[in-house]
């Protein structure tokens, strides 16, 4: 066979890297080596064996085809699915938004996590993988590229003395609370890092963050109002990684000095949170800083 489908079968498997002969690319001709390269597609997607392009291979190379970034990715019926979905959901794993094994398969778990990330960066979290949501995601490739998927996050670890008194004295951290609880476990994280080493290089702040610092910590009991501006956020109470969440952000940041919100929605009640709950709070949230910044 000859002719433009033909050629549009050579370039797909050739952008996937399967080597077919110059002059049968040039002569858009279904040779020796597009058979050799259909058979070779076929076994690695687990299809019966052969060399025809019949409409199930056609669908998956198609599915493989595409690059992140080449659509919008959203929740539908029947689920977007495809490599950039695939990619998508190995970037999401790899930086601490679990949305299960990466599929392909653009369903609810990925929406999730999507939504997760979207917040934690400071962008709108609509669940909708538009250009900002993909520029994002290649901005943090040095930190996902390459490497596996996280589908189980392990629990979150404990720093050592010697290890957060170094981080502590190389930033130079400004943490405030928004609330009455807020503004306890921020002046706790405070009490500690000061405890840990005479050089931390946290400070506390009451309305008004300072410029002059490396990152600012805002502690907040309730979400942000529906019409607030987005901002890099992390909800507590959703989060079991959380130094590697604070790394995305702080990855992600493209100003100085970079601004995060910890959210204790769901975590804080007046009546109910103890004093022995804020200091394990900010016990959990300086280890997590002193891990993130650790690099």
């Amino acid at each position: 066979m000859q002719g433009p489908a033909v050629e549009d079968v050579q370039t797909r498997l050739s952008s996937l890297g399967y080597m077919i002969d110059a002059a049968e690319m040039t002569a858009k001709e279904f040779g020796a080596t597009t058979a050799a390269a259909v058979r070779a597609f076929r076994a690695q997607q687990g299809l019966d064996a052969g060399e025809d392009v019949d409409g199930t291979c056609w669908s998956a190379l198609v599915d493989e085809s595409y690059k992140l970034g080449d659509r919008t990715l959203y929740l539908r019926l029947p689920n977007f699915h495809g490599a950039d979905v695939r990619a998508l959901q190995r970037a999401l794993n790899t930086l601490g938004f679990a949305c299960g094994v990466d599929d392909g398969y653009f369903g609810p778990h990925t929406e999730a996590a999507l939504q997760q990330f979207q917040e934690n960066v400071g962008l709108f979290a609509d669940g909708m993988a538009f250009q900002d949501t993909f520029n994002y995601v290649n901005r943090l490739h040095h930190v996902w590229e390459g490497k596996p998927s996280v589908i189980d996050v392990e629990a979150e670890a404990r720093m050592g003395f010697a290890r957060a008194a170094s981080v502590l004295e190389s930033w130079s951290i400004a943490i405030g609370g928004e609330d009455a609880i807020a503004r306890n476990v921020a002046s706790r994280v405070w009490n500690i890092a000061t405890a840990t080493t005479d050089g931390s290089g946290i400070v506390l702040y009451d309305d008004v963050a300072p410029e002059d610092v490396d990152l600012t910590v805002e502690i907040a009991s309730d979400a942000l109002p529906d019409d607030a501006e987005p901002r890099a956020t992390i909800t507590l109470a959703e989060c079991n990684n959380l130094s590697l969440r604070i790394k995305t952000a702080v990855a992600a940041a493209a100003t100085r000095p970079i601004k995060l919100r910890i959210e204790l929605t769901g975590i804080t009640g007046y009546g109910t949170f103890t004093s022995s709950d804020a200091q394990t709070l900010a016990v959990r949230l300086l280890d997590g800083l002193c891990d993130a910044l650790s690099d």
